[in-house]
């Protein structure tokens, strides 16, 4: 099972190690709702770890909310689950919402790729969008080559979202597993992953 995740210190998890026992780990993190899903208004509020439950937790939300038009996410350290991340991110575009990060939002990884989902996609200065290449329990995205069939799923998601691949490919150099490359307003810029200006407040 492939995952983008960083544990991060104010969430109070330890990291994910590649390691042996890694699909122990992986199992412990899809135990259960590790998502928070709250209403505001027309806005969904998104925080915490997308797992493999994280797609079925949404379309119960979204069916009990029909006049929700935006995703905004909060702190999403990132995604166990892959897979299902990007189903998520398949099923919020098809649904026609858009992305939000506030000046406080903290997105990596498999957060950040949820991100690129919204149809508008906009957010605050302030806001962090980390990335750093895919693992399992004993590879990383940077152990296949590009032609590799394993790429295909990513590539696909992020040139429907942005129009071409590039950012995928960026992604899997940017930053090891274990670590995370927070986005410079240039880099945002370069690969297209805001529809609009960066609000300044």
């Amino acid at each position: 099972m492939k995952r983008r995740f960083l544990a991060l210190g104010a969430a109070g998890f330890a990291a994910l190690t590649l390691s042996s026992c890694g699909y122990v780990e992986l199992a412990y993190w899809n135990m259960g709702e590790t998502t928070s899903f709250v209403v505001d208004g027309r806005d969904l509020q998104v925080s915490g770890t997308l797992n493999q439950n994280t797609l079925a937790a949404f379309e119960k939300v979204v069916s009990e909310n029909p006049g929700l038009t935006r995703l905004v996410l909060l702190d999403v350290p990132g995604s166990v689950d892959d897979d299902t991340n990007l189903a998520l991110g398949h099923r919020v575009r098809d649904l026609g919402l858009n992305t939000h990060l506030t000046a406080t939002s903290e997105v990596h990884s498999g957060g950040s790729d949820l991100f690129l989902a919204g149809v508008r996609r906009s957010m605050e200065r302030g806001a962090v969008i980390g990335v750093h290449t895919w693992g399992t329990a004993t590879q990383s995205g940077t152990d296949f080559p590009k032609d590799d069939p394993v790429h295909q799923a990513y590539v696909d998601y992020t040139a429907r979202m942005l129009g071409s691949a590039d950012f995928y490919w960026y992604t899997l150099t940017a930053a090891s597993i274990d670590d995370s490359h927070e986005m410079s307003e240039a880099e945002i810029e370069k690969y297209r992953l805001l529809t609009e200006p960066v609000i300044v407040k």
